[in-house]
């Protein structure tokens, strides 16, 4: 009974703290999750297609979980925004597959969003600009 009279009482700073480490390691769990399983989804999808590579690089999950950033690392990158749009435009289906895989360890599956990850692309960059400046 001693908690029901603090049930109407305002968090502390280590209650709260504890609740942020906790909703923030559920998140990463899940993201884990998504991530090591999308890559296999998408690495399937991707083998059909000669000479393409397409890796998950991260996923963000809100913290409500109904929302997944997808970020996603595309070689050649010169084909990167076409096969973007095609990922995007089969999210549906993208997402009922993640669904069939992970049933057991998640109860709702979240929505995809897929963004392109050009960080390779902008490392690159900066290696030749530093190679130019170099010479």
């Amino acid at each position: 009974m001693q908690n029901a009279g603090r049930a109407g009482l305002r968090q502390t700073p280590f209650e709260l703290n504890i609740q942020l480490i906790m909703e923030s390691t559920r998140q990463a769990k899940i993201s884990r999750l998504i991530q090591k399983e999308l890559s296999e989804i998408l690495r399937r999808e991707t083998a059909k297609t000669q000479g393409v590579l397409v890796s998950v690089s991260a996923v963000r999950v809100s913290p409500d979980l109904s929302i997944a950033k997808v970020y996603l690392s595309i070689f050649p990158s010169a084909q990167a925004k076409q096969i973007l749009e095609n990922i995007e435009r089969n999210a549906r289906t993208i997402r009922y597959d993640l669904g069939t895989k992970v049933r057991f360890q998640l109860r709702k599956i979240p929505e995809l969003a897929f963004y392109l990850d050009d960080s390779l692309d902008y490392i690159e960059n900066i290696d030749n600009l530093l190679k130019e400046g170099d010479a």
